[in-house]
């Protein structure tokens, strides 16, 4: 048993690094650009007289950081060499998500927007797993760029996590199909070029065959934006839409007729397994500032770091990151090694016990750093209300325990995935 990373992983690191010294922290500094970065004056990045979507020059400044990530060669370090990238694995992902969370907010890393020099670019994923020559040839440049993209619908305003018992239906009319139905927490709609929706074909409420994905361009009839939700953490860009009569071609299919549940599962597996590893990275961060702070505060004339009451909650945060990460990184390893279904068990456990962890170091750092921690100087707030969202998105933490019971208890099949078939492709 081996447990050191890979030479030429460790080397990357090292390589993005100097990449972000070079050129993305200029960039973040240049022009008050760090108006976007200093939470006091946060409200740069809402357009509040836009239903609170992020503001151009936001958004602008992250384009940028993305072309110049891209020129540099970080961007799709996930995908394969022939679409630009760098074969990356699950197991890389993991530690360069971890390593860039690990370094604070900036413009290296900003999962308010699920921004990042190293793209966590599903939709490019799903794309060449799943779309069609056709889907490919319109796609794959554009998601790779980082240039074009395409929504997710799946989540309903009555059935939230319910996934199987969606309302949304597609009827086949001819060559066409006819979608009515409607789909909240649409991330990015607002500069899609479409939205992934998924309704129900065939079968009945609660099966997990009968679901189909459809490409719909956002600018198709019937295709409405009906609001942004407002939420804890601005700006948004999580849209309510609502289809009425919406008519998209034969080809507008992704994947299978039918087998859409197998799209939502893929998606969600390779987001959980990441989005863990920032947040661990997060949480590992939020306890190494503290600890410093501890040091370095002397309040009565010694360091706050004499005092037990400091130094045992900050040794078991410390001690559940270390665990964390090991758990993390085999479960990476053995979805790049089994297959991506082969741990889905351990992918939830990695989920939700990464996502709470970095909400209670938040709040612990917070504690230690007293009245300057609960204020906007320091960023600790910040990573509380985004990784507080991160136990409700993907699945929230109670779908991922019932995932976790459903194996322990033998209710669910460790072989089949539901929508899937077989865990091992």
């Amino acid at each position: 048993m081996d447990f050191e990373l890979p030479a030429d992983l460790s080397a990357y690191l090292t390589e993005l690094d100097e990449f972000i010294e070079r050129e993305i922290r200029p960039l973040e500094q240049a022009d008050d650009n760090i108006r976007f970065f200093d939470h006091r004056r946060e409200d740069a990045r809402t357009d509040w007289d836009r239903g609170g979507l992020p503001t151009e020059d936001w958004e602008a400044l992250l384009a940028e950081s993305r072309r110049r990530a891209d020129a540099a060669g970080h961007y799709r370090y996930a995908f394969p060499r022939e679409f630009g990238g760098r074969d990356g694995t699950n197991l890389g992902m993991a530690v360069i998500r971890e390593h860039l969370a690990r370094r604070g907010l900036g413009l290296h890393c900003d999962l308010q927007n699920e921004h990042a020099v190293v793209a966590n670019n599903v939709g490019l994923l799903l794309m060449l797993q799943y779309g069609t020559a056709v889907q490919k040839a319109q796609w794959v440049d554009g998601l790779a760029a980082g240039t074009r993209f395409f929504a997710f619908g799946i989540t309903e305003p009555e059935h939230g996590s319910d996934a199987t018992h969606m309302e949304t239906t597609a009827v086949r009319d001819g060559d066409e199909w006819v979608i009515d139905g409607t789909k909240t927490w649409n991330t990015g709609v607002h500069i899609a070029d479409a939205d992934l929706i998924f309704a129900r074909t065939s079968g009945a409420a609660g099966e997990g065959r009968g679901i189909t994905a459809f490409l719909v361009p956002t600018d198709t009839a019937g295709f409405r934006v009906e609001e942004y939700l407002w939420t804890f953490n601005m700006p948004t860009d999580h849209a309510r839409v609502s289809l009425t009569e919406v008519r998209v071609p034969d080809s507008a299919i992704f994947g299978q007729e039918g087998r859409g549940l197998g799209v939502v599962q893929h998606f969600f597996n390779e987001n959980r397994i990441r989005q863990a590893a920032s947040s661990l990275g997060a949480a590992q961060y939020c306890v190494d500032r503290a600890v410093a702070y501890a040091n370095e505060r002397k309040p009565f004339g010694k360091p706050l770091s004499s005092n037990q009451a400091i130094q045992f909650q900050l040794v078991e945060l410390h001690t559940q990151c270390e665990m964390l990460r090991a758990l993390v990184h085999k479960t990476a390893w053995s979805m790049d090694t089994y297959g991506t279904f082969a741990v889905s068990e351990q992918v939830s456990m990695c989920n939700y016990w990464a996502n709470r962890l970095c909400c209670e170091a938040a709040d612990r750092a917070m504690q230690v750093h007293g009245g300057l921690g609960y204020s906007r100087y320091t960023p600790f707030e910040h990573i509380y209300r985004h990784h507080r969202r991160y136990r409700i998105t993907e699945g929230a933490e109670e779908i991922q325990m019932r995932r976790v019971a459903g194996y322990l208890f033998g209710f669910m099949d460790r072989a089949v995935v539901k929508g899937v078939g077989a865990a091992k492709p």
